[in-house]
């Protein structure tokens, strides 16, 4: 029997994260969990020490006003890992805390497992070094990342991506009827809205796309709204006309829509994956977005764009996101065939890059044996 202790600090995390200990429970029968997560985790068993919507800050401004409350959790996350001493601490993603949970259980000799990397060849490479020092096992889900992990000599595993565990069972399962009855949903096609799942960004994306609901009146724009939010956050933006919200069914949306806007991160790669037309739109703190573009150091910020290393997706970002552009995008997404069904092939070749289905199982495998739990 291991104990393991994981840290999320996102839903996309919660939802890695949760898979990972389904499957570890496979390879591990009498495995003990003790984590830092959300209701995906919670669903799997073990014990919650604190949920991830207490904990979910973004941009510079932004933590820095709620730098107290994450000074204490840091503190009191210490503190439990040293109490319950795991045989293994598995960080999921989350660099700015877990990256310090890593430092600290090094220091204290427990073995430190890093599942779905920091993207630190997207910025901050000196961050590597630390990496290399501090975590013992390196899981990591973008092909790419493999190449970059060995150039300096580090202990790195490529498993998959997991999002292919999720999204293969469901995007061929859904039922698009029910889905529609359900949420009460007229039969116009469906433009979905997938503005983040933070606070600051949900209301400063849903500012700016719905207001695209009067101009495209032959569809229904839906926005793909998360749980661990409070409903009122939403309720500003459902109030105008054209436009709905759908809680946690963000896959059974994109299984019933003809286009979505996106905001950057995995949700770009989600939507790939059930092979929906898509555009990027972001706008962060201006001071945040300033201090960020000194420090970034990619072409690209959706994961498509970076994993193919060209421009599938249409990038609207800070100075570059407009209504006419992000109008102008949507209106191709809809209804110019030839750049959908070019899209639609370049998913397709996304998809055999990440490695099939599997990758959760991949990766449970490798923590089970880290952790002394099996020997295959």
């Amino acid at each position: 029997m291991a104990r393991y202790y994981l840290i999320a600090g996102e839903p996309s995390g919660d939802m890695h994260a949760a898979n990972l200990m389904k499957h570890v429970k496979v390879h591990d029968a009498d495995a003990s969990f003790r984590y830092w997560g959300g209701d995906r985790m919670m669903a799997e068993g073990g014990v919650l020490v604190k949920h991830i919507r207490d904990r979910s800050f973004m941009g510079f401004c932004e933590v820095v006003s709620n730098l107290r409350t994450i000074l204490r959790n840091i503190k009191y996350c210490k503190q439990d890992i040293l109490l319950h001493r795991p045989d293994a601490l598995i960080l999921i993603d989350y660099p700015g805390f877990n990256l310090r949970m890593a430092d600290f259980a090094k220091s204290h000799g427990i073995p430190v497992i890093y599942y779905i990397s920091p993207q630190v060849w997207a910025w901050k490479q000196s961050r590597v070094k630390k990496i290399k020092r501090v975590v013992d096992k390196l899981l990591v889900i973008l092909p790419f990342e493999k190449a970059f992990y060995r150039r300096f000599n580090m202990d790195v595993t490529f498993p998959g991506h997991p999002l292919l565990d999720e999204v293969v069972p469901l995007r061929e399962s859904v039922n698009h009827a029910a889905f529609r009855k359900e949420n009460r949903l007229s039969g116009k096609p469906i433009v979905a809205l997938l503005p983040g799942s933070r606070k600051q960004e949900i209301s400063r994306m849903l500012t700016e796309m719905t207001t695209l609901a009067p101009h495209f009146n032959d569809y229904q724009f839906v926005v793909a709204a998360v749980s661990n939010q409070e409903g009122s956050l939403y309720n500003q933006f459902t109030r105008r006309e054209n436009v709905s919200v759908v809680f946690d069914q963000t896959y059974s949306l994109l299984a019933n829509a003809r286009a979505a806007l996106v905001a950057s991160g995995t949700a770009t790669l989600e939507t790939a994956l059930f092979g929906v037309p898509q555009a990027v739109c972001y706008k962060a703190n201006p001071l945040s977005y300033f201090i960020a573009r000194q420090l970034i150091r990619v072409k690209y910020i959706s994961l498509v764009n970076l994993i193919m290393d060209k421009p599938v997706l249409k990038e609207m970002i800070q100075n570059n996101f407009s209504q006419q552009a992000m109008r102008d995008e949507l209106d191709r997404l809809l209804h110019d065939e030839t750049h959908r069904r070019k899209m639609k092939e370049a998913y397709r070749h996304l998809e055999s890059m990440l490695g099939g289905p599997g990758a959760s199982d991949n990766a449970a495998r490798v923590v089970a044996r880290f952790a002394g739990a099996t020997k295959e």
